[in-house]
């Protein structure tokens, strides 16, 4: 009788193993006890002040792991320097895809680089989750169903300082100053968009930049002598140091327009100087780790004590680990919703099923929403002044999901 208990249960569960064992077999990257998830990230570079974030997310990732893992499975994490170069990025992405064999891509870092593997990527299928990176074009689910953004897209947030400048700054003579690549253009569009008819007469002069230029010193003086009055900065951390540091140097007080991934008081106020920092507009979507508002903040505290014991070196004012940790959040949100499929086609299918997610570092009435026809998980704002020694928030949450 008891043999034929043991033969009844082995009959039920030896399938089911079979099948979890097939899955994991025609899944790469995925085991029985692994997932293996591949990254790009400047740790060199031009942009290498980014690359905290793969750092940030490894150190969680390695608390999920101590924590149990995800359905029983341990997250391998890969991770590269590519430099912020296009080309050293595609040859890290192949060896990720061909050689380590990862389930999925996550948080590639940067618009040149991931618009360098975006063909890529879709190609061979491979899911290119929550790129680190604002640019429009990652929520395209119609030609590049593998691709997903993940912040607030560069346009919108254009747009937004369009919409402030044309109703309180009516003198206003805009010069911008940005990074001649996708990502420059996508800033320069939201504003133009933005202004409408209005940006011919108030755009008066516009300056690009190169990512290998030594300084931007004279693109600054440019500015400064045409007369402008407003100054749209779309530049990464080292030159956005720079252009404040320059701007005060040289005595140029426009009104001051600072696009987010340059928003960090660790990596770029502190350097370019508390005081010439002063007086700056950005547009947020994180809570500010430097603002002591949040000092007493659930969601705040519990990401200082992960810092404290998962990533010690890491910056408690760098606002790069906080951004690291909430897309980290993300991705182990959706590798739960996988249950055991951990099909490439599932991770797509659950991560374009995101549903009113909180993320505790997000601003509050903030929360991640994706559907297989929109690919933004990440679509409000809101306005924020430097006040010499935090970001400020002013003004009304803009939401892009409604407009």
């Amino acid at each position: 009788m008891r043999f034929r208990t043991v033969a009844r249960l082995l009959a039920v569960a030896l399938p089911l193993a079979l099948v979890s064992a097939a899955v994991a077999a025609d899944t790469p990257g995925v085991t029985a006890t692994e997932i293996k998830i591949g990254n790009t990230n400047p740790y060199s570079g031009p942009a290498s002040a980014y690359g905290t974030i793969g750092k940030a997310i490894g150190a969680y990732l390695k608390k999920v792991n101590d924590e149990g893992g995800i359905n029983g499975r341990k997250i391998n994490y890969i991770s590269y320097d590519d430099a912020y170069s296009p080309p050293k990025a595609v040859e890290m992405v192949r060896k990720l895809v061909e050689q380590d064999q990862v389930a999925a891509l996550f948080q590639t870092l940067g618009t040149p680089t991931n618009s360098a593997i975006h063909k890529y990527v879709n190609q061979q299928k491979v899911p290119h989750l929550f790129v680190a990176t604002g640019a429009t074009k990652w929520n395209d689910p119609q030609h590049f169903p593998w691709t997903m953004g993940f912040q607030p897209n560069y346009q919108t947030e254009g747009r937004i300082y369009a919409q402030y400048i044309l109703k309180n700054l009516p003198d206003a003579k805009i010069g911008i100053l940005y990074q001649n690549d996708d990502y420059g253009k996508d800033y320069r569009k939201g504003l133009h968009d933005g202004l409408g008819e209005a940006a011919k007469k108030l755009i008066v002069m516009e300056q690009t930049y190169e990512v290998t230029d030594p300084t931007i010193d004279s693109q600054i003086a440019n500015l400064k002598n045409s007369g402008a009055n407003v100054f749209f900065n779309v530049t990464i951390p080292k030159f956005a140091v720079q252009a404040i540091k320059k701007s005060h140097d040289i005595g140029w007080k426009p009104t001051h327009f600072l696009n987010n991934v340059s928003s960090s008081l660790g990596t770029v106020l502190k350097p370019a100087g508390l005081d010439a920092s002063k007086g700056l507009i950005t547009a947020l979507y994180q809570k500010e780790i430097t603002d002591p508002q949040w000092k007493n903040d659930k969601g705040y505290l519990d990401w200082v004590a992960f810092m404290k014991k998962y990533y010690p070196e890491g910056a408690l004012d760098d606002q790069s680990n906080a951004y690291g940790y909430l897309a980290a959040q993300t991705l182990v949100q959706v590798l739960k919703q996988c249950g055991n499929d951990l099909s490439r086609e599932n991770i797509m299918k659950q991560a374009a099923n995101l549903k009113n997610f909180e993320l505790a570092l997000l601003l509050p009435g903030m929360k991640v929403n994706t559907s297989p026809t929109d690919f933004a998980p990440i679509e409000q704002e809101q306005l924020a002044k430097f006040d010499g020694e935090r970001w400020v928030l002013f003004g009304e949450l803009y939401d892009a999901s409604k407009k």
